[in-house]
């Protein structure tokens, strides 16, 4: 499947296309919205609030049941940046880690502004979602490095003894551009995710998790993505860290019956790959998406970012109409996420038909201003 300028994309390939990017968004986002509400409480906590199940339904947090954190906003932002990034390709002035950055700097607005600044021209549809500008827990790390224009890199990163697993959560909107060598994915959510966590483990995690959304965005098993995740860590400084939690989670796989004590035992310390490794052992081994993502969710550590992780995945894999229905109907800002992902579906499919040499959309353009 080729989503380089003049490739054509048949009918079918461009539905199984969007309602994978759907399915990763929306994934994501009620993973997150599961699992936020018991952040951080030990399973016993969990089970005296919610029985001796533990949580298996959305559950009240920030004044309703179905809210997103901090980490589904930036995830919308993410998909955001790389739609912009696209419509500034026309112009030669390509460089996807800046186009990001500045879509992370908007979300940082929405942390610190009352509402939409009309005055902004250039800021495009989402940034003037009123729903977004709500503080909702951002991590530190998040806050320091998107609070200024000086971007972090590999060279210079944000943070650099930052372990947490905040920018992996941001970045399955990466493994979306399907069209792009593996690779190219893995290096793109690295620089992009340096701008906040600047410690090797933190940053190739979320490029590991990219690759691994990319493959099954593709149409690639779940155990496939892994595996090609693996084989494009083994040439990063590094990487060991991140190439060993993965192995960790297809072993477990394999130790018989799901418990919570395993996905604790994955989950470690709470930082970048031990969450990554809950999240693929999540998706391996649920019974559907609800079973996987509360599988993720009932355990002691940074319980919204097991969710959103495992979500997307899942989300990646089975596309938007796996996902339990009656979560998506409580989802808060489901018709803003539905809107940025056919968006950017639809970008990545048919951009030249939006903005090209035969002449541009005008109303695109108002979307996604290339300034």
């Amino acid at each position: 499947m080729g989503a380089t300028a003049g490739a054509v994309w048949g009918r079918a390939e461009q539905q199984d296309f969007r309602s994978r990017v759907r399915g990763t968004l929306l994934g994501a986002a009620v993973g997150d919205a599961l699992g936020a509400p018991v952040d951080g409480l030990t399973l016993e906590r969990i089970r005296e609030a919610h029985g001796a199940e533990g949580l298996v339904d959305l559950a009240f947090g920030h004044g309703r049941r179905g809210s997103v954190t901090y980490l589904t906003q930036l995830t919308l932002f993410s998909l955001d940046g790389l739609i912009r990034a696209q419509v500034r390709r026309d112009t030669g002035a390509w460089h996807p880690p800046t186009d990001l950055h500045r879509a992370y700097r908007r979300w940082a607005a929405t942390q610190s502004d009352w509402g939409p600044d009309e005055r902004r021209k250039d800021d495009g549809w989402l940034a003037r979602e009123e729903w977004l500008y709500a503080r909702r827990d951002p991590a530190r790390s998040c806050l320091i490095g998107f609070g200024d224009d000086i971007m972090g890199t590999l060279d210079a990163p944000k943070s650099p003894g930052e372990l947490g697993p905040e920018a992996a959560a941001r970045s399955a909107p990466f493994g979306l551009l399907v069209g792009w060598e593996p690779q190219l994915v893995m290096q793109l959510a690295v620089e992009c995710a340096a701008q906040t966590h600047g410690h090797p483990t933190a940053y190739l995690a979320a490029g590991a998790y990219a690759v691994i959304v990319h493959a099954l965005a593709r149409g690639e098993s779940l155990d496939g993505a892994v595996q090609r995740a693996l084989a494009i860590l083994a040439v990063r400084p590094g990487q060991q860290p991140v190439a060993d939690a993965l192995q960790h989670a297809l072993g477990a796989v394999r130790q018989g019956m799901p418990t919570p004590g395993r996905v604790e035992e994955l989950a470690g310390d709470g930082t970048a790959e031990g969450l990554l490794a809950v999240a693929v052992y999540c998706a391996l081994v649920g019974d559907d998406i609800r079973h996987g993502l509360c599988l993720a969710v009932n355990q002691g550590g940074p319980s919204g970012v097991a969710g959103a992780l495992t979500g997307g995945l899942l989300g990646a894999l089975h596309g938007e109409t796996a996902l339990p229905p009656a979560w998506l109907a409580e989802l808060e800002g489901r018709p803003t996420m539905l809107a940025l992902a056919d968006d950017f579906a639809m970008e990545m499919t048919q951009g030249p038909a939006l903005h090209g040499p035969g002449g541009s959309a005008p109303g695109w353009l108002a979307r996604y201003p290339r300034a």
